[in-house]
């Protein structure tokens, strides 16, 4: 991934983002494609709405269709017909909204597939796994998505666990040539975003998202 600045206006800036499969001029909508589509539209009518990126999600692929039906076509651009760029998310956030049937450890998150209640684990290195199999451009690290409200040592403890698995995740990357975006954590404090931001960096990643705002 190449990322170039072609104007600035104040703190605005456009740019693009270049990967072998497009160009992506930023900012940039993603329309979302969860199961592997764009609902209520073909993907040549995604293209022609202007889209240069799809979003896929990690947790809900490898629960249905699985991994191995999407390999088999190829990754996920195979099977969705699209020759795009894709960005997937790691599956933090969709493990986050199962407060109710999750329990998270060190080492992953356990929890109850909504698909047919049987247990799945899912931790930086499956993660990694999946989205490599998936063939996806812009790799999401595995994060907790921590939740609102939230303490300051709550925030702090989620916050410490992401960055520990932001560089499992890294290392399970290894030479997967899809660029891997780090994800800022801290919940409602600035303090702790700013430790996020600056252990993400001393990492190291091809790009940085804002997350767990939106919760």
């Amino acid at each position: 991934m190449h990322f170039q600045l072609l104007q600035t206006d104040g703190a605005a800036r456009r740019g693009r983002l270049t990967f072998p499969r497009g160009t992506v001029e930023t900012p940039a909508f993603m329309p979302v494609g969860t199961y592997g589509t764009v609902k209520a539209m073909t993907p040549e009518e995604v293209r022609a709405s202007g889209a240069d990126i799809i979003l896929g999600n990690t947790f809900h692929l490898m629960l249905r269709p699985g991994t191995a039906i999407i390999e088999q076509h190829g990754g996920l651009h195979g099977f969705m017909h699209w020759n795009g760029p894709i960005l997937t998310d790691s599956g933090g956030f969709q493990v986050f909204s199962l407060a109710a049937i999750r329990k998270i450890t060190e080492a992953g998150v356990k929890f109850r597939s909504p698909v047919n209640g049987g247990m799945v684990f899912l931790g930086p290195e499956e993660s990694m796994a999946v989205q490599r199999a998936l063939g996806s451009d812009i790799v999401m690290i595995f994060d907790e998505c921590t939740p609102y409200p939230a303490t300051e040592t709550e925030a702090r403890q989620s916050m410490e666990l992401s960055l520990r698995w932001a560089r499992r995740s890294k290392t399970a990357h290894a030479d997967n040539p899809s660029a891997l975006f780090g994800i800022v954590q801290g919940g409602m404090y600035p303090a702790l975003r700013r430790v996020s931001a600056e252990g993400l960096q001393e990492t190291g990643f091809d790009g940085y998202a804002i997350g767990g705002l939106a919760v």
